[in-house]
C-alpha cells in the first residue's frame, strides 16, 4: 500500500543497530518503526528548541532595548562605562 512515504536506505554502526534492536524487542515493534519514533521526537524537539530560542532572543533584546533606555534617561554618564565593562567581559568570558 503505497501512502505517500518514501524509501531510504540507512547504514548503523554495529553499536547503535544492536540498541534499536533491543528497544525494538521491548516495545515488540520493529526496528524501523524505534528509527520513525526516534526521527519524529528528533524533529518534534527541534521544533519546540527553535521556539525557545527565537523567544529567548527576544526577552534578551527587549531588556536590553528597556536598559538602555533607562541608562540613557536616568544616568547617561555611566553609559560608556557600561559599555566598557560589557566589552571587558566578553573578551574575558567568551573570547569576543
Amino acid at each position: 500500500m503505497d501512502n505517500g512515504s518514501r524509501r531510504y536506505t540507512m547504514r548503523f554502526d554495529p553499536v547503535q543497530y544492536e540498541q534499536i534492536e533491543e528497544i525494538a524487542a521491548k516495545l515488540s515493534i520493529a526496528p524501523v518503526d524505534v528509527v520513525r519514533r526516534a526521527i519524529g521526537h528528533y524533529l518534534a524537539g527541534q521544533k519546540l528548541l527553535t521556539d525557545s530560542e527565537l523567544r529567548h532572543l527576544r526577552v534578551a533584546e527587549y531588556t536590553q532595548v528597556a536598559l538602555d533606555a533607562i541608562i540613557r534617561e536616568d544616568h547617561p554618564e555611566l553609559r560608556d562605562t557600561l559599555v566598557l565593562e560589557t566589552n571587558r567581559r566578553m573578551e574575558k568570558y567568551h573570547g569576543a
